[in-house]
């Protein structure tokens, strides 16, 4: 069962896995550590007896909606692994894996959101000179994109969207730009793409599919290649957690 649990969740080395188990969904090792402090609950270990046991928590399948909800409120990425397979009819260990990655900006439970306010999920991609910025709300689907290379009204117009989570390149660090956009969100959850992620290319193939047209010269945006590599990266980023 550990094996089957660490190898589902190298997949979400940055999500808290939520590993279910008959009534109850487990934590482990460095997760569990992370979820008792954080939802205040009891942090036991399995095989209590070994030399290194395995430290362990759990929240009744019922009530985890409310778990998960603390969890995102103070920033964590929660991935659910559910049994794909009947319990009943399972020869061995039953299969498992990951049905839902729910992420701050990626809330489509009312119950979890604030009806007075939008949950933006913001992207940011560098073309040349140029910066794109796109967001998202998944619950309403209200889906913009804008670019510009005045990184001043950038920055103020993340701070006017207020998004709960925001997708940069990996490379962003060595980047004077987007290091500085970043730096507008010390306390949001940022999370780091591949680059290829934002490709231009791409990201105008997710668009086009998405919206079935031969291109985006109807939405205004044909030419707009920073931010049509972010809007790519917000398409992708949602296909990957909302499987």
């Amino acid at each position: 069962m550990i094996k089957q649990y660490l190898g589902i969740k190298e997949k979400y080395p940055d999500s808290i896995l939520f590993y279910r188990m008959g009534d109850f969904y487990e934590m482990f090792f460095e997760d569990a550590q992370t979820a008792s402090r954080a939802l205040e609950i009891t942090l036991t270990s399995r095989n209590k007896n070994d030399d290194a046991p395995v430290p362990m928590c759990g929240v009744p399948h019922r009530a985890a909606r409310n778990y998960i909800a603390k969890l995102i409120d103070q920033g964590f990425k929660v991935a659910i692994c559910d049994q794909v397979e009947d319990p009943a009819k399972a020869k061995g260990l039953v299969k498992r894996d990951v049905v839902r990655v729910i992420t701050p900006g990626m809330i489509i439970d009312n119950e979890l959101l604030d009806a007075k306010s939008n949950n933006y999920l913001l992207a940011a991609a560098r073309d040349g000179q140029r910066t794109g910025i796109s967001f998202l709300d998944i619950s309403t689907g209200a889906f913009r994109l804008a670019e510009t290379d005045d990184v001043r009204t950038l920055t103020e117009e993340i701070r006017r969207i207020d998004p709960s989570e925001a997708l940069f390149p990996e490379s962003s660090a060595g980047d004077p730009v987007l290091s500085l956009m970043m730096a507008a969100l010390p306390e949001r959850s940022v999370t780091l793409l591949e680059d290829g992620v934002f490709d231009f290319r791409k990201g105008r193939g997710r668009m086009i599919s998405q919206f079935n047209t031969l291109n985006l010269e109807g939405y205004g945006c044909e030419h707009l290649r920073a931010g049509v590599g972010a809007a790519g990266a917000l398409l992708y980023y949602v296909r990957e957690t909302q499987k």
